[in-house]
């Protein structure tokens, strides 16, 4: 006879037996998917390892080529600014190595660099267009000369009274029917200490002459909280170009995308048809294309859009 006692036991030890099925069965299980986990992790990490790899192999290959252009750059550009004179402009997020190496390549090639002239945040950020408008327009204006009607941006405006006052333009055919008597000294010195004083912009205290070029260097991709920046550096440019024989706009990578400066350049046809720009002056090759670009508008030639960035039409000049 089965007593209660004797079922007791007998469900007792099927629910052991299940557990100890549950746990052993678990801990396999788990055994498994560890190790497939493992597996699966070391997988990715040498695959990371080979990416990381792969990178260093072409950052030192970059790095060689950028390497072997500068090296080549004073041959490149031997005498294509000879005796011609250039004004450096740097937006406020231009890098000072940037800035110099411009500077020097001009050098290189047989020129020479009247002046950098630095614009600040307070120019660019579009907070105080007010402030800008009611300065160019306090009287600063060279004798003679008249600024633009059509140019309603305070941006451009300065642009537009900074080339009258340190631009000349060379290739005017006619000397005598230039726009406005030239600048002198005095009054160059008058335009940049009002826009100095009044937090616009910043220089070394020099003489300025007069330069047949603009380069304006800036940086490279722009935060969503830009605002209108790129659009005003953009202007900014363009409005120098009437006044001296090229402008060129140059920055480093991320400056052809989003509202960067160059980007805003190569997409307003009006700012494109004035002014050249190079998106990759960080390298050397941009380098030696910014001073191709100046060289070929001082001689005649027609505004292009160089580097290896977006709406670019070629990567550099043909000698």
């Amino acid at each position: 006879m089965i007593t209660p006692r004797y079922h007791a036991m007998s469900l007792t030890a099927v629910l052991l037996a299940l557990v100890l099925g549950v746990v052993l069965g678990s801990g396999l299980l788990s055994g498994r998917v560890l190790g497939s986990l493992q597996s699966d992790k070391q997988e990715l990490r040498a695959q990371i390892d080979a990416l990381h790899a792969q990178r260093s192999a072409l950052d030192e290959r970059l790095g060689n080529a950028n390497d072997f252009d500068a090296a080549m750059a004073p041959r490149i550009v031997h005498d294509a600014l000879t005796g011609k004179s250039t004004v450096i402009f740097a937006t406020p997020d231009a890098a000072a190595d940037d800035v110099e190496a411009v500077a020097r390549i001009i050098g290189q090639a047989g020129g020479s660099v009247t002046g950098t002239v630095a614009l600040t945040e307070q120019f660019v950020g579009g907070n105080a267009e007010e402030k800008l408008r009611a300065v160019v327009e306090s009287g600063i204006v060279p004798a003679g000369a008249q600024l633009s009607t059509t140019l309603i941006d305070p941006g451009a405006q300065a642009g537009d009274l900074l080339g009258i006052a340190l631009l000349i333009n060379s290739r005017h055919p006619d000397p005598a029917a230039r726009p406005g008597p030239p600048v002198d000294d005095a009054q160059r010195g008058t335009v940049l200490a009002a826009l100095r004083d009044t937090g616009f912009i910043t220089y070394r205290d020099q003489r300025f002459a007069p330069a047949d070029a603009a380069v304006v260097v800036t940086g490279g991709a722009l935060p969503d909280d830009a605002g209108s920046s790129g659009v005003s550096v953009a202007r900014f440019a363009a409005a120098l170009a009437p006044h001296g024989s090229a402008t060129v706009l140059a920055g480093r990578d991320g400056c052809a995308s989003g509202t960067a400066a160059v980007a805003m350049a190569r997409t307003d046809s009006a700012v494109a048809e004035a002014v050249s720009t190079v998106d990759d002056v960080d390298l050397e090759a941009g380098r030696i294309t910014t001073v191709m670009a100046v060289s070929s508008l001082l001689n005649g030639g027609h505004p292009g859009q160089y580097g290896i960035g977006h709406g670019a039409g070629s990567v550099t000049l043909a000698q």
